[in-house]
Protein backbone atom coordinates (compact mmCIF):
# COMPACT_ATOMS: atom_id res chain seq x y z
CA UNK A 1 0.00 0.00 0.00
CA UNK A 2 1.25 3.46 -0.87
CA UNK A 3 0.27 6.31 1.41
CA UNK A 4 0.32 9.74 -0.19
CA UNK A 5 0.52 13.06 1.62
CA UNK A 6 -0.64 16.19 -0.22
CA UNK A 7 -0.43 19.24 2.07
CA UNK A 8 -1.78 21.59 -0.62
CA UNK A 9 -4.34 19.74 -2.79
CA UNK A 10 -6.49 21.41 -5.42
CA UNK A 11 -9.52 21.12 -7.62
CA UNK A 12 -8.08 21.25 -11.15
CA UNK A 13 -9.95 22.47 -14.21
CA UNK A 14 -8.35 21.85 -17.61
CA UNK A 15 -9.54 23.55 -20.79
CA UNK A 16 -8.36 22.60 -24.28
CA UNK A 17 -8.23 25.50 -26.75
CA UNK A 18 -7.04 25.78 -30.38
CA UNK A 19 -4.60 28.53 -29.39
CA UNK A 20 -4.08 30.68 -26.29
CA UNK A 21 -4.49 34.35 -27.16
CA UNK A 22 -4.07 36.99 -24.46
CA UNK A 23 -6.91 39.45 -24.12
CA UNK A 24 -9.31 37.43 -26.28
CA UNK A 25 -12.49 35.48 -25.50
CA UNK A 26 -11.56 31.83 -25.98
CA UNK A 27 -13.92 28.90 -26.54
CA UNK A 28 -12.74 25.60 -25.17
CA UNK A 29 -13.02 22.50 -27.33
CA UNK A 30 -12.96 20.24 -24.25
CA UNK A 31 -12.87 20.57 -20.48
CA UNK A 32 -12.14 18.37 -17.49
CA UNK A 33 -12.39 18.65 -13.72
CA UNK A 34 -10.00 16.51 -11.68
CA UNK A 35 -8.74 16.23 -8.12
CA UNK A 36 -5.29 17.80 -8.08
CA UNK A 37 -2.03 18.05 -6.21
CA UNK A 38 1.08 15.95 -6.69
CA UNK A 39 0.31 13.41 -3.99
CA UNK A 40 -3.31 13.15 -5.11
CA UNK A 41 -2.13 12.35 -8.63
CA UNK A 42 0.28 9.72 -7.30
CA UNK A 43 -2.63 8.03 -5.51
CA UNK A 44 -4.72 8.21 -8.68
CA UNK A 45 -1.95 6.61 -10.72
CA UNK A 46 -1.33 3.93 -8.08
CA UNK A 47 -5.05 3.12 -8.01
CA UNK A 48 -5.25 3.06 -11.82
CA UNK A 49 -2.42 0.52 -11.80
CA UNK A 50 -4.47 -1.72 -9.50
CA UNK A 51 -2.61 -1.12 -6.22
CA UNK A 52 -3.90 0.01 -2.83
CA UNK A 53 -3.43 3.60 -1.80
CA UNK A 54 -4.61 6.01 0.89
CA UNK A 55 -4.60 9.75 0.27
CA UNK A 56 -4.07 11.98 3.31
CA UNK A 57 -4.88 15.61 2.59
CA UNK A 58 -6.44 18.73 4.13
CA UNK A 59 -9.81 19.58 2.57
CA UNK A 60 -12.06 22.57 3.06
CA UNK A 61 -15.19 24.14 1.63
CA UNK A 62 -17.09 23.14 -1.49
CA UNK A 63 -13.94 22.56 -3.61
CA UNK A 64 -12.60 20.19 -0.95
CA UNK A 65 -15.85 18.23 -0.94
CA UNK A 66 -15.65 17.85 -4.73
CA UNK A 67 -12.03 16.66 -4.50
CA UNK A 68 -13.05 13.96 -2.01
CA UNK A 69 -16.00 12.87 -4.17
CA UNK A 70 -13.83 12.59 -7.28
CA UNK A 71 -11.20 10.55 -5.46
CA UNK A 72 -13.74 8.16 -3.95
CA UNK A 73 -15.22 7.70 -7.43
CA UNK A 74 -11.80 6.48 -8.56
CA UNK A 75 -11.73 3.90 -5.79
CA UNK A 76 -9.23 5.75 -3.60
CA UNK A 77 -9.47 5.66 0.18
CA UNK A 78 -9.47 9.30 1.32
CA UNK A 79 -8.26 10.32 4.77
CA UNK A 80 -9.37 13.96 4.89
CA UNK A 81 -8.30 16.50 7.47
CA UNK A 82 -11.02 19.13 7.65
CA UNK A 83 -9.74 22.72 7.48
CA UNK A 84 -11.58 26.03 7.79
CA UNK A 85 -10.49 27.65 4.52
CA UNK A 86 -11.58 26.26 1.13
CA UNK A 87 -9.31 24.04 -0.93
CA UNK A 88 -7.67 25.95 -3.79
CA UNK A 89 -8.80 25.73 -7.42
CA UNK A 90 -6.23 25.62 -10.25
CA UNK A 91 -6.73 26.25 -13.97
CA UNK A 92 -4.80 24.73 -16.89
CA UNK A 93 -5.14 25.73 -20.54
CA UNK A 94 -3.88 23.10 -23.00
CA UNK A 95 -3.07 23.78 -26.66
CA UNK A 96 -2.93 21.08 -29.39
CA UNK A 97 0.87 21.21 -29.63
CA UNK A 98 1.19 20.19 -25.98
CA UNK A 99 1.82 23.70 -24.63
CA UNK A 100 0.26 24.02 -21.20
CA UNK A 101 -0.45 27.26 -19.32
CA UNK A 102 -1.21 26.83 -15.62
CA UNK A 103 -2.57 29.17 -12.98
CA UNK A 104 -2.03 27.75 -9.49
CA UNK A 105 -3.65 29.36 -6.45
CA UNK A 106 -1.61 29.62 -3.22
CA UNK A 107 -3.93 27.46 -1.14
CA UNK A 108 -5.51 27.89 2.30
CA UNK A 109 -3.48 28.78 5.36
CA UNK A 110 -3.43 25.94 7.89
CA UNK A 111 -3.72 26.73 11.56
CA UNK A 112 -1.45 25.08 14.12
CA UNK A 113 -4.28 22.76 15.12
CA UNK A 114 -4.96 21.80 11.49
CA UNK A 115 -1.26 21.14 10.86
CA UNK A 116 -1.14 18.91 13.95
CA UNK A 117 -4.25 17.04 12.78
CA UNK A 118 -2.57 16.42 9.42
CA UNK A 119 0.43 14.80 11.13
CA UNK A 120 -1.90 12.68 13.29
CA UNK A 121 -3.71 11.42 10.18
CA UNK A 122 -0.40 10.48 8.57
CA UNK A 123 0.73 8.52 11.62
CA UNK A 124 -2.64 6.77 11.84
CA UNK A 125 -2.56 5.48 8.26
CA UNK A 126 1.19 4.87 7.92
CA UNK A 127 1.17 1.55 9.77
CA UNK A 128 0.19 -0.48 6.68
CA UNK A 129 2.15 1.58 4.15
CA UNK A 130 5.01 0.15 2.10
CA UNK A 131 5.90 3.65 0.93
CA UNK A 132 4.92 7.15 2.04
CA UNK A 133 4.96 9.64 -0.83
CA UNK A 134 5.07 13.29 0.29
CA UNK A 135 4.40 15.54 -2.63
CA UNK A 136 3.90 19.13 -3.68
CA UNK A 137 4.18 22.60 -2.27
CA UNK A 138 3.52 23.48 1.34
CA UNK A 139 0.51 25.72 1.99
CA UNK A 140 0.73 28.89 4.08
CA UNK A 141 1.04 27.93 7.73
CA UNK A 142 3.53 25.09 7.26
CA UNK A 143 7.22 25.93 7.71
CA UNK A 144 9.84 24.82 5.12
CA UNK A 145 11.12 22.22 7.61
CA UNK A 146 7.73 20.46 7.80
CA UNK A 147 8.71 17.80 5.27
CA UNK A 148 12.03 17.24 7.07
CA UNK A 149 10.16 16.47 10.29
CA UNK A 150 7.85 14.14 8.38
CA UNK A 151 10.76 12.25 6.80
CA UNK A 152 12.42 11.86 10.21
CA UNK A 153 9.20 10.55 11.74
CA UNK A 154 8.63 8.09 8.89
CA UNK A 155 12.13 6.67 9.24
CA UNK A 156 11.70 6.35 12.99
CA UNK A 157 8.65 4.21 12.26
CA UNK A 158 10.63 2.07 9.82
CA UNK A 159 8.91 3.44 6.71
CA UNK A 160 10.39 4.28 3.31
CA UNK A 161 9.62 7.76 2.09
CA UNK A 162 9.57 9.40 -1.34
CA UNK A 163 9.68 13.18 -1.60
CA UNK A 164 8.57 15.31 -4.54
CA UNK A 165 8.93 18.97 -3.64
CA UNK A 166 11.31 21.83 -4.41
CA UNK A 167 13.07 24.89 -3.03
CA UNK A 168 13.70 25.32 0.69
CA UNK A 169 11.38 22.42 1.55
CA UNK A 170 13.49 20.00 -0.49
CA UNK A 171 16.81 21.29 0.81
CA UNK A 172 15.64 21.14 4.43
CA UNK A 173 14.39 17.56 4.04
CA UNK A 174 17.59 16.23 2.48
CA UNK A 175 19.35 16.17 5.85
CA UNK A 176 16.87 13.49 6.98
CA UNK A 177 17.88 11.22 4.06
CA UNK A 178 14.63 10.60 2.13
CA UNK A 179 14.76 7.27 0.29
CA UNK A 180 14.07 8.89 -3.08
CA UNK A 181 13.54 12.47 -4.25
CA UNK A 182 11.92 13.29 -7.59
CA UNK A 183 12.80 16.68 -9.05
CA UNK A 184 12.31 17.79 -12.64
CA UNK A 185 15.15 19.55 -14.47
CA UNK A 186 14.20 23.04 -13.29
CA UNK A 187 13.83 21.91 -9.67
CA UNK A 188 17.14 20.08 -9.87
CA UNK A 189 18.85 23.20 -11.23
CA UNK A 190 17.26 25.31 -8.50
CA UNK A 191 18.45 22.90 -5.81
CA UNK A 192 22.11 23.12 -6.89
CA UNK A 193 22.01 26.79 -7.87
CA UNK A 194 23.20 26.44 -11.45
CA UNK A 195 21.65 25.86 -14.91
CA UNK A 196 21.61 22.41 -16.45
CA UNK A 197 22.44 22.35 -20.15
CA UNK A 198 23.09 18.63 -20.67
CA UNK A 199 22.17 15.27 -19.22
CA UNK A 200 25.68 15.18 -17.79
CA UNK A 201 24.92 18.37 -15.87
CA UNK A 202 21.78 16.70 -14.50
CA UNK A 203 23.79 13.66 -13.37
CA UNK A 204 26.24 15.90 -11.51
CA UNK A 205 23.37 17.83 -9.90
CA UNK A 206 21.71 14.59 -8.81
CA UNK A 207 25.03 13.53 -7.31
CA UNK A 208 25.08 16.76 -5.33
CA UNK A 209 21.66 15.86 -3.85
CA UNK A 210 23.07 12.48 -2.85
CA UNK A 211 25.90 14.29 -1.09
CA UNK A 212 23.30 16.37 0.77
CA UNK A 213 21.48 13.26 2.00
CA UNK A 214 19.16 11.82 -0.67
CA UNK A 215 19.49 8.05 -1.02
CA UNK A 216 18.26 8.08 -4.63
CA UNK A 217 17.32 10.75 -7.16
CA UNK A 218 14.66 10.10 -9.81
CA UNK A 219 14.92 13.10 -12.13
CA UNK A 220 12.40 13.89 -14.87
CA UNK A 221 14.04 15.56 -17.86
CA UNK A 222 10.89 16.13 -19.92
CA UNK A 223 11.04 14.77 -23.46
CA UNK A 224 14.72 13.96 -22.92
CA UNK A 225 13.91 11.07 -20.56
CA UNK A 226 14.49 10.26 -16.91
CA UNK A 227 17.49 9.64 -14.69
CA UNK A 228 17.89 7.38 -11.69
CA UNK A 229 21.03 8.22 -9.73
CA UNK A 230 22.10 6.29 -6.62
CA UNK A 231 25.39 5.57 -4.89
CA UNK A 232 25.67 2.54 -7.19
CA UNK A 233 25.64 4.69 -10.33
CA UNK A 234 23.32 6.32 -12.86
CA UNK A 235 20.77 4.88 -15.28
CA UNK A 236 18.99 6.69 -18.10
CA UNK A 237 15.53 5.85 -19.42
CA UNK A 238 13.53 7.12 -22.39
CA UNK A 239 10.50 6.18 -24.46
CA UNK A 240 8.94 7.41 -27.72
CA UNK A 241 5.79 9.56 -27.46
CA UNK A 242 3.54 9.87 -30.49
CA UNK A 243 1.92 13.14 -29.41
CA UNK A 244 1.82 15.12 -26.18
CA UNK A 245 -1.74 15.97 -25.18
CA UNK A 246 -1.23 17.15 -21.59
CA UNK A 247 1.67 16.89 -19.18
CA UNK A 248 -0.43 17.65 -16.08
CA UNK A 249 0.38 14.97 -13.52
CA UNK A 250 2.81 13.12 -15.77
CA UNK A 251 5.65 13.45 -13.28
CA UNK A 252 3.35 12.16 -10.56
CA UNK A 253 2.45 9.18 -12.72
CA UNK A 254 6.18 8.53 -13.11
CA UNK A 255 6.69 8.50 -9.36
CA UNK A 256 3.72 6.14 -8.97
CA UNK A 257 5.22 3.82 -11.57
CA UNK A 258 8.55 3.88 -9.75
CA UNK A 259 7.00 3.07 -6.37
CA UNK A 260 4.63 0.36 -7.60
CA UNK A 261 7.62 -1.37 -9.22
CA UNK A 262 9.28 -1.53 -5.82
CA UNK A 263 11.08 1.79 -5.73
CA UNK A 264 14.36 0.09 -4.87
CA UNK A 265 14.43 -2.17 -7.91
CA UNK A 266 16.88 0.05 -9.79
CA UNK A 267 16.55 -0.11 -13.61
CA UNK A 268 13.26 -2.04 -13.46
CA UNK A 269 11.68 0.65 -11.32
CA UNK A 270 13.04 3.30 -13.70
CA UNK A 271 11.53 1.45 -16.65
CA UNK A 272 8.13 1.52 -14.96
CA UNK A 273 8.52 5.22 -14.16
CA UNK A 274 9.33 6.11 -17.78
CA UNK A 275 6.45 4.01 -19.12
CA UNK A 276 3.96 5.69 -16.79
CA UNK A 277 5.21 9.18 -17.66
CA UNK A 278 5.16 8.52 -21.40
CA UNK A 279 1.61 7.16 -21.20
CA UNK A 280 0.37 10.05 -19.05
CA UNK A 281 1.42 12.82 -21.46
CA UNK A 282 -0.67 11.20 -24.19
CA UNK A 283 -3.87 11.37 -22.10
CA UNK A 284 -6.16 14.40 -21.60
CA UNK A 285 -6.01 16.65 -18.53
CA UNK A 286 -4.56 14.78 -15.57
CA UNK A 287 -5.98 11.37 -16.51
CA UNK A 288 -3.72 8.68 -15.06
CA UNK A 289 -2.63 5.70 -17.18
CA UNK A 290 -3.93 2.18 -16.62
CA UNK A 291 -1.86 -0.96 -17.33
CA UNK A 292 -3.50 -1.04 -20.77
CA UNK A 293 -1.92 2.34 -21.59
CA UNK A 294 1.62 1.29 -20.70
CA UNK A 295 4.21 0.16 -23.23
CA UNK A 296 7.10 -1.19 -21.17
CA UNK A 297 8.65 -2.81 -24.23
CA UNK A 298 9.14 0.63 -25.82
CA UNK A 299 11.18 1.91 -22.88
CA UNK A 300 14.96 1.93 -23.18
CA UNK A 301 16.93 1.85 -19.91
CA UNK A 302 20.71 1.89 -19.94
CA UNK A 303 23.66 2.57 -17.67
CA UNK A 304 25.27 4.28 -20.68
CA UNK A 305 24.03 7.76 -19.85
CA UNK A 306 24.22 10.21 -22.80
CA UNK A 307 26.19 12.79 -20.83
CA UNK A 308 26.62 15.20 -23.76
CA UNK A 309 22.95 15.13 -24.74
CA UNK A 310 21.57 18.69 -24.66
CA UNK A 311 18.43 19.19 -22.61
CA UNK A 312 15.74 20.69 -24.79
CA UNK A 313 12.74 20.81 -22.46
CA UNK A 314 13.92 21.66 -18.98
CA UNK A 315 11.17 21.57 -16.41
CA UNK A 316 8.69 19.41 -18.34
CA UNK A 317 7.29 17.07 -15.70
CA UNK A 318 7.43 13.80 -17.55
Amino acid sequence: MILTVTPNPSLDRTYEVPVLERGEVLRATAERMDPGGKGVNVSRAVSAAGHRTVAVLPLGGAPGAVVAELLVAEGILVAPVRVAEPTRSNISVAEPDGTLTKINAPGPELSAAEAAALLTAIRTHAADADWIACCGSLPPGLAPGWYADLVAGAHSAGKRIALDTSGPSLLAALRERPDVVKPNADELAQAVGRPLATVGDAVKAAGALLDLGARAVLASLGADGQLLVTESGAHFGSAPVAAVRSNVGAGDASLAGFLTAGGDAGPDALRSAVAHGAAAVQLPGSVMPTPHDLDLAAVTVTAEVPLDHVLVEQGSPR
